[in-house]
């Protein structure tokens, strides 16, 4: 069973940047479909981007032009790049894999890192 780790969470202004890693334990990340999901307080978790084993992605349309989606395989990481932060941006986001592209559920979880954009 594979172990996500997150990080690179942590408080940055409106406009600013941050990128969070999402480490795969069991060095098999090739063998995943990833996202990254976040929940922010009072609300529900919501898919923010994923990107298949094949390397197609897909973004929420709240962060496309923003934020970007990246795996490297022989790190065994997965990245979210964000640009242009906004306070709206503020959650907790966390990692996600699963090995069946046509499920939506995912079957592996990090244990989130937060994300504070401050105004």
């Amino acid at each position: 069973q594979v172990q996500l780790v997150e990080s690179g969470g942590g408080l940055v202004q409106t406009g600013g940047s941050l990128r969070l890693s999402c480490a795969a334990s069991d060095g098999t990340l090739s063998r995943y479909h990833m996202a990254w999901f976040r929940q922010a307080p009072g609300k529900e978790r919501e898919l923010v981007a994923r990107i298949s084993r094949g390397g197609s992605t897909y973004y929420a349309d709240s962060v496309k032009g923003r934020l970007t989606i990246s795996g490297d395989n022989a790190k065994n990481t997965v990245y979210l790049q964000m640009n242009s932060l906004k306070p709206e941006d503020t959650a907790v986001y966390y990692c996600a894999a699963k090995t069946n592209l046509s499920v939506r559920k995912y079957d592996y979880w990090g244990q989130g890192t937060q994300v504070t954009v401050s105004s």
